[in-house]
């Protein structure tokens, strides 16, 4: 991370080929159980962000998570955290490689607000799911297992039509019942599918892509990034609800 001015921040991963994942973050939920991440509703965020291109290889965005895919089981140092259903709401940019929408009638990659709303995922459902992890390579598997995340798994999308090199302001405003997305100023969406806290705050680039699309061929890996990319964040803020 580099401090490009007094209240601006950069994320930023070097220039590589594909093969090797390349991560740039900040975030509040290092070292810490999903028990005890920060954030509960009702709770405002508030910044203003650009990307370096138009175009980055993989996804980066900003917003709060629930950390589902339990990264710290495979990241040094960070705390193991079993895999769980997600609960987020964020502002999601995916390059066209991914696919992450389990819903057929919702926008699954490119510029998005979007919210993931799960039911509370017990330790044992994580053990049993990581068993089935191999057999996800096969399609038919690959689609009932995508048939039964869309019956526990709820979601709103919504594409944003902004040329994200520009600075936009970026607001979300997370209440129990409902999560309201602005962009300079203007309501993009208002989504009845609101997360389940305690969630983290998380700003990130990387280069990987992952796609669970309806014909069950799961893909997932790097993508080469011939130049840096990078997104910039400035004026942040966070805490009580605006609108």
């Amino acid at each position: 991370m580099i401090r490009v001015s007094p209240d601006t921040w950069r994320l930023e991963i070097p220039a590589g080929a594909g093969g090797h994942y390349r991560l740039a973050q900040l975030d509040d939920y290092h070292r810490l159980p999903r028990q005890s991440f920060p954030w509960n509703a009702p709770t405002n965020l508030s910044l203003q962000a650009r990307a370096g291109a138009a175009a980055v290889p993989g996804t980066w965005g900003f917003g709060f998570w629930n950390d589902p895919f339990g990264v710290g089981l495979f990241n040094g140092g960070e705390l193991a955290r079993l895999p769980t259903l997600p609960n987020t709401a964020w502002f999601f940019f995916a390059s066209p490689q991914n696919y992450l929408s389990l819903q057929d009638n919702l926008p699954a990659q490119g510029n998005l607000a979007a919210t993931f709303h799960s039911p509370r995922w017990p330790a044992i459902y994580s053990l049993g799911a990581l068993l089935l992890l191999p057999f996800s390579v096969i399609r038919p598997v690959a689609r009932l297992l995508r048939s039964l995340g869309r019956r526990l798994v709820q979601q709103s999308a919504t594409t944003l039509p902004i040329t994200t090199t520009d600075w936009h302001r970026y607001e979300i405003d997370w209440q129990v019942d409902r999560v309201g997305f602005w962009v300079d100023g203007s309501s993009i969406l208002e989504a009845c599918t609101a997360p389940i806290g305690p969630l983290a705050l998380v700003f990130w680039v990387d280069n990987q892509f992952a796609a669970i699309p309806p014909d069950g061929r799961l893909r997932w890996g790097t993508l080469a990034n011939p130049v840096p990319a990078w997104i910039e964040i400035r004026a942040l803020s966070i805490g009580p609800l605006r609108h």
